[in-house]
């Protein structure tokens, strides 16, 4: 089997998450800065097999689309232009930053750690993916 890799755009950074090869487990890989987010995507499965990209969906608590929709649609753009043969699925991301501010709190990580926000939109996007993974 191959990978499963999530996506937590964001107009500056981007969280990434990946499975393991047998799609079981979902682990935080990195953040990136989002304008170095398609050559690191391409560098990234030229190494590992992987088969799905899984980016967030952010709405809002009615169910509209929110307003990062709109950046968030012109990368979609950019990636089927740079990796067509990858499918993109989307993936609800309502309050995955809570939950990532919440599991750093848990896991003991102090105040000062905890405003680190590359590690949350990193563990945003191991959310994303757990709850993916969770539904299958």
């Amino acid at each position: 089997m191959a990978r499963i890799l999530a996506i937590d755009y964001g107009t500056k950074r981007t969280g990434i998450a990946v499975t393991d090869e047998l799609q079981i487990i979902a682990s935080g890989l990195t953040t990136v800065e989002t304008k170095e987010l398609l050559p690191f995507l391409k560098d990234y499965i030229s190494k590992e097999k992987v088969e799905l990209f899984l980016v967030g969906e952010p709405k809002q608590m009615n169910n509209d689309v929110s307003e990062s929709e709109a950046s968030i649609q012109s990368f979609l753009k950019k990636l089927s232009t740079a990796i067509p043969e990858m499918p993109v699925k989307r993936v609800d991301e309502r309050f995955t930053s809570k939950m990532a501010v919440q599991t750093m709190i848990d896991s003991g990580l102090k105040k000062g750690q905890r405003k680190n926000k590359a590690l949350v939109d990193e563990i945003s996007a191991t959310i994303i993916l757990q709850s993916y993974l969770y539904n299958q």
